[in-house]
């Protein structure tokens, strides 16, 4: 046993500290501000096509792809690091730097700007859920955890709302106030929503950083407690750059070429699969950047797998022979594939193709997803709670 750790054996607590509702209620905050952020850019898209020649495949580069594939990719490394460090912390500097990328949207002239802004987004919000996952379980009960959990998930489906009729109002008074070249530095309306909803994320970054860290594992029968992280710790953040090597190209190579010759020559052998199937996809398509930024995604999750398979063999099959953990994975997975299609184009497809008004698009599209969304995770999260009472497996008939 280490000298600096306790292994103290306790009943799971009933209770609820109040506390916990408070740090709910922030991080229900953090997350609306999360989805106003990544959201606004489908309200804007009628500009964003003008004023930077984009076509509707660009669009959805920059909604989807370009935002999803890093939000995924570093989504693994930073939920190991929120294993291991401050959650708190982590999740304080996310949000900073994903309000900031979001500032910067505002302030692109060209595709290629707002593009990398989009990837620093994705990078920034990939630490949201595992901190906010790994804390609400921390300080929520067992028999608590549905419904809190469901009230956090509120906030996705809130600040997607929000988005579009804030974005859409933002435009309309702008472009009212200044109907010509007068707008201050030669803002177009757009620039000054991705403005207006960045920068006071930085404020709340620094009230997420006041919240408090709990005990790891405080509900658990068997509870663990060690000392508060040390940032100072070098494996901590040794491992996190390892993580960084194995699932980022083109340093996954590298990490490949550590592990052997056996291992780079798989590596390598993904890498001429990727770009067979990316090159194939192109010339059916004449989509460039989307299927390039498809195939190093699909390449860097191989390489990331080969990696735990022989780093962390005992991990690597926890995960991937859990029918549970492959089969919300995957069902999630599906899900998303078809929400964000619908909350990407649906305000586009509202404008141009039915001839909607910006704000009437807005509010209808907004408040309808918004009480929806809000009554299916609220109330779910209510009812799994309650169905889990009658067994374990009672869950699953939801």
């Amino acid at each position: 046993m280490q000298p600096d750790s306790l292994v103290e054996s306790k009943a799971v607590r009933q209770s609820v500290d109040p506390y916990a509702w408070y740090l709910l209620g922030v991080l229900m905050l953090v997350y609306i501000f999360n989805f106003v952020d990544r959201q606004l850019l489908a309200i804007l898209a009628p500009e964003l096509k003008r004023d930077l020649g984009i076509s509707d495949s660009d669009f959805g580069f920059l909604y989807g792809t370009a935002f999803g594939v890093f939000y995924a990719l570093f989504g693994i490394p930073l939920g190991k690091l929120a294993d291991h460090w401050f959650r708190v912390r982590l999740l304080a500097i996310g949000f900073a730097l994903w309000s900031l990328m979001t500032a910067l949207s505002g302030l692109s002239k060209n595709f290629a700007q707002i593009a990398a802004a989009r990837v620093g987004v994705g990078i920034g919000e990939a630490t949201l859920s595992p901190c906010t996952y790994s804390l609400v379980s921390d300080y929520f009960p067992p028999h608590r955890r549905a419904t809190a959990l469901g009230l956090y998930s509120a906030g996705l489906y809130l600040g997607a709302g929000i988005s579009l009729f804030l974005g859409s109002s933002i435009v309309a008074y702008w472009n009212a106030a200044y109907p010509s070249d007068t707008a201050p530095f030669g803002l177009a309306g757009w620039q000054a929503a991705f403005l207006f909803v960045g920068i006071p994320g930085f404020v709340m970054a620094l009230w997420v950083a006041t919240l408090r860290e709990p005990v790891r594992g405080a509900f658990d029968i068997v509870v663990v407690k060690t000392k508060a992280p040390d940032t100072a710790e070098s494996s901590v953040w040794s491992q996190f750059f390892q993580d960084l090597i194995d699932i980022v190209p083109p340093f996954t190579i590298l990490g490949a070429a550590r592990r052997g010759g056996g291992a780079l020559l798989v590596n390598l052998g993904i890498v001429a699969c990727s770009s067979m199937m990316v090159g194939l996809l192109i010339a059916v398509s004449g989509d460039w950047a989307q299927w390039i930024a498809f195939g190093v995604g699909c390449y860097a999750i191989a390489s990331w797998m080969i990696a735990q398979r022989d780093r962390e063999p005992e991990a690597f099959t926890t995960l991937f022979r859990s029918k549970a953990f492959m089969g919300v994975t995957l069902g999630y997975s599906l899900v998303s594939f078809v929400g964000y299609a619908n909350l990407g184009f649906a305000p586009l497809y509202a404008i141009q193709d039915l001839g909607a008004d910006r704000a009437e698009a807005g509010f209808m599209l907004g408040s309808l997803g918004a009480l929806g969304g809000v009554i299916g995770v609220v109330g779910g999260g209510v009812l799994a709670d309650r169905v889990a009472r009658d067994g374990v497996h009672a869950r699953r008939v939801l």
